[in-house]
């Protein structure tokens, strides 16, 4: 090996992320110690053998790193390059002696993969222990790395107890392993450092790659087109590869033992294969530090939602799987397990999840089970799918099965985490009521408690209003009664509906107004929040409601309308049966909503220059409803709730469920023009637009709101 061969490793590995869309996110460096090291890492792909030396190279100082690589890799050119950047056949006669010398010398640290080849299929578990399953049968990890570990820690120990009790012996040995100085060596121990490499998402599809290989290269083999066809989705179609170090073992600890101690200070004589008095005990050591690092390595499994997913529907004890249920389950084991497991997870599980039972907005689920129906794995029925048992506890082609099973290799991957595994187990035995109601808790508890701690956060004396006003508001209707989603105004809270909302629940709906995030506190609250806060707020709202109500209609007023609009464009789910828009801001009257980007940029340029005082955050407010609206308005408010306006007005092209749209004829704070400009838009079979004469823009309260009520309450019953 020399240093030239990294500096092609890595130009190699620049020319490939030109094409290449793999991020590579490396996490817990700080755990790898100064020393001899020994790097274990499970082994997935070929790209891994790339990339790992490259990063390990230069997170040890620059210090050269080594590997062992499968002897059937030593041919032609190939083997011309993996011996110059510091591959070690398996079957080299020295190899052990070399590896041992290398970490006495500190010439090197070293890569092995214990598990011994690719495990494609991520079988690692069977009756409770570590056993690896591959195309020819079944093995344990290996004890390799352990082993080498202890022999390089067993004789640096004993070449500096014989440098002062038996210099003659100790001179031999520093001859054998060709040290010239001791010093290195006493100032330094041996480590093992687990690391896990975790792909997401794994996806194998014919590529450009694959293409081009059919075209060059004729009868290609079966195992190298899988390897190419995986691979190289990952590297073409954007995988994240998640490289975590865990805890260092220091391997000293485990030769504390009246066996291996007398032979490591022993007088008497032995060459480095010689057998020794200790042997059977450092055999015993050995497979102790290799269950150690096998655990530590799986256990650093980062967790996404394909392994969620793959995991409910491998637990799920009925064939028959409803959608929605099944994305329930996975999204309270998102929200409520993962943190309780212990478990490391993708950066995407940091963020909310409600998306996953909504409007799927990142194709988490979808993308998924495409893949698991066009492989057979699964198939589609109108609201649920049924799954192939036996694709889950039959025997696959080891070098087919991440193109044929997808499915099953995410299953394999979380097995290891017990206390993940035990968690969804729990979660998909359990009945459909049972998890409808659990998620109802636990939204509503979400809503209160993060209510709560903005109030007290942004609380201010003399403009904040009593909680009472902000709180979010649930009434239980009758059993088979649809269920309604309200959704407050902009600067509003909760209260503002609740004059509606008694009117419905007297019809027997099920009402929930959930509290929009910056709402119900201060307006200096609001001035931190974007409309996507607003939009999660809502599918909050839609998820409680229905875990409750099998159909559900969705509506609001003023900002709260278009907020519904959206959701009716978003969550396209047959259980969404209906939504009404009061007063929808399409068009707003207020001279301020035009001044929003210009003041806007004028607060950042005064910022900018350090005049901070000189900007213009919020404007006076006079609101219709002093006991409930802000006094002051957030100006980046103003262009927030424009920008979503101007959003939502380019989807309701794909709002197919019923839509009833009213309007104040003389609304002082929305134009009538935008509302009928709205109508023109949507594509809905159904849709009514209701004007009403009023100068005023809260019509849902005070003089005349019954009539307006009472027409909310024919849609609705219509939409049943």
């Amino acid at each position: 090996m020399n240093r030239f061969a990294y500096r092609t490793t890595g130009l190699a590995i620049k020319t490939l992320s030109l094409f290449s869309k793999a991020k590579i996110h490396l996490h817990d460096e700080a755990n790898i110690p100064q020393g001899a090291l020994i790097f274990v890492i499970n082994h997935f792909t070929r790209m891994e053998t790339l990339f790992l030396p490259y990063h390990t190279f230069y997170l040890t100082g620059k210090k050269p790193v080594w590997s062992l690589g499968d002897a059937s890799l030593f041919k032609g050119a190939m083997g011309n390059f993996l011996n110059a950047v510091g591959v070690v056949s398996t079957r080299s006669p020295d190899r052990d002696q070399l590896i041992v010398r290398s970490l006495l010398t500190g010439d090197a640290s070293w890569i092995i993969y214990p598990e011994g080849l690719m495990v494609k299929n991520k079988k690692l578990i069977e009756k409770g222990r570590f056993m690896l399953s591959y195309a020819g049968g079944k093995h344990p990890p290996h004890t390799g790395a352990a082993t080498l570990a202890l022999r390089t820690e067993f004789y640096r120990q004993r070449l500096i107890s014989l440098s002062e009790t038996l210099p003659d012996e100790a001179s031999r040995l520093m001859s054998l392993f060709k040290i010239e100085d001791m010093t290195p060596l006493k100032n330094a121990a041996t480590y093992i450092v687990p690391v896990n490499i975790t792909y997401y998402p794994i996806r194998a599809r014919e590529n450009a790659l694959s293409y081009l290989a059919e075209r060059v290269v004729e009868d290609i083999p079966d195992r190298m087109m899988e390897e190419i066809m995986t691979e190289g989705t990952m590297l073409l179609s954007g995988v994240d590869i998640d490289v975590r170090f865990g805890k260092a073992i220091a391997v000293k600890d485990y030769l504390a033992d009246a066996a291996i101690t007398r032979d490591i200070s022993g007088a008497h004589t032995f060459d480095f294969d010689d057998p020794i008095a200790s042997k059977r005990v450092l055999h015993q050591k050995a497979l102790n530090v290799m269950q150690r690092y096998m655990t530590a390595i799986y256990s650093m499994t980062t967790v996404n939602s394909d392994h969620l997913f793959a995991s409910m529907i491998k637990q799920t004890p009925s064939k028959r799987m409803n959608t929605m249920n099944l994305r329930r389950r996975v999204f309270l084991t998102a929200a409520q397990k993962l943190a309780s497991s212990g478990t490391w997870t993708h950066k995407s599980l940091s963020e909310d999840q409600i998306h996953l039972i909504t409007d799927d907005s990142f194709h988490r689920f979808s993308d998924l089970i495409q893949v698991a129906i066009d492989k057979r794995v699964l198939i589609q029925g109108a609201e649920d799918i049924v799954k192939q048992p036996a694709m889950f506890s039959g025997a696959f082609d080891f070098h087919r099965v991440r193109i044929e099973n997808p499915l099953a290799v995410m299953a394999n991957e979380v097995e290891p985490l017990t206390q993940l595994e035990r968690s969804i187990h729990r979660l998909a035995w359990r009945p459909g009521f049972w998890i409808r109601c659990q998620l109802f808790n636990h939204l509503l508890k979400k809503a209160l408690a993060d209510f709560e701690q903005d109030y007290h956060t942004f609380y201010i004396d003399g403009e904040s209003k009593d909680m009472s006003i902000g709180a979010p508001i649930f009434i239980r209707g009758r059993i088979g009664k649809p269920g309604i989603l309200l959704l407050h105004g902009y600067m509003a809270a909760p209260a503002e509906l609740k004059a509606l909302a008694a009117y419905l629940a007297k019809h027997g709906y099920w009402i929930y107004i959930p509290r929009l995030k910056g709402h119900g506190t201060s307006a200096e609250d609001l001035a931190t929040r974007t409309w996507k806060d607003w939009t999660t707020s809502v599918d909050e709202g839609f998820a409680l409601i229905h875990s409750r109500c099998r159909r559900v209609i969705a509506g609001g007023f003023s900002m709260g309308a278009g907020l519904a609009l959206d959701a009716a464009a978003r969550i396209r789910h047959p259980s969404l049966c209906g939504v009404f828009a009061v007063c929808p801001p399409f068009e707003l009257q207020d001279y301020t909503s035009r001044l929003a980007p210009a003041v806007n940029m004028w607060n950042r340029l005064m910022k900018t220059i350090k005049h901070g005082e000189s900007g213009k955050e919020f404007v006076e407010n006079h609101p219709e409803n002093p006991h409930i609206n802000y006094p002051r308005n957030p100006i980046s408010g103003v262009q927030e709730l424009e920008k979503f306006m101007k959003q939502t007005e380019g989807r309701l092209k794909d709002i197919h469920a019923p839509v009833l749209l009213v309007q104040a004829d003389e609304d002082p704070v929305v134009d009538e023009k935008g509302t009928r400009r709205a109508f023109n838009l949507l594509k809905s079979k159904r849709k009514t637009c209701m004007i009403f004469h009023a100068e005023r823009h809260g019509i849902l309260n005070g003089e005349n709101a019954s009539e307006v009520h009472q027409v909310i309450a024919d849609f609705s019953s219509h939409c049943t």
